[in-house]
């Protein structure tokens, strides 16, 4: 009975995290929890930052997305009310392609953003000096490079002498709070 019971949990365990399975989120809208080598064609319904938006499947599944191997500044840092009118103006109400790599932990679909048929979201936001490369999860030499040539050309974001990344703004503001 044991044996049986421990290979249903890996059935359901494979099942769960290697096909489309769906979820709500705590404002009682489904989305669809797309997990690793899946691709999608929708249209982009939401933009929630410079990084995260939600897109509508072909079919009428919203599916949280989040830009794999970038993070853009935050709500209230310089430049993110700019990283997010980019990202609205490039794809919201337009048919994009997302490739997922994986899910995180808030269920949001990590994945590669192809839109206008060739561009990839993640390299133009880093061209323009709209997002940095996220080194702790991605070593892609493309995306260091045109970060690079942003820099050195001052655009966006690296126009200010000492820019503060995401994840290091995320980590002094839980200090804020808890202190």
């Amino acid at each position: 009975m044991t044996k049986l019971f421990i290979s249903i949990l890996v059935v359901f365990n494979f099942i769960i995290w290697n096909h489309k399975t769906i979820g709500d989120n705590s404002n009682g809208h489904t989305f669809n929890v797309v997990l690793k080598d899946t691709t999608i064609t929708g249209r982009v319904i939401g933009i929630m930052d410079g990084d995260t938006f939600k897109l509508l499947s072909q079919d009428s599944i919203q599916i949280r997305v989040r830009l794999a191997n970038i993070d853009c500044p935050e709500k209230k840092q310089p430049f993110s009310a700019k990283a997010k009118q980019f990202v609205s103006d490039a794809i919201f109400g337009q048919q994009v392609t997302i490739h997922v790599l994986k899910k995180d932990r808030y269920g949001r679909s990590i994945a590669n953003v192809i839109y206008n048929d060739s561009l990839d979201l993640s390299q133009e936001l880093l061209r323009h000096g709209l997002a940095w490369h996220y080194l702790q999860y991605s070593k892609n030499p493309v995306l260091q490079k045109l970060e690079d040539q942003a820099k050195k050309e001052k655009l966006g974001l690296w126009q200010d002498k000492h820019p503060i990344p995401p994840w290091k703004w995320r980590k002094n503001k839980k200090k804020r709070t808890k202190g």
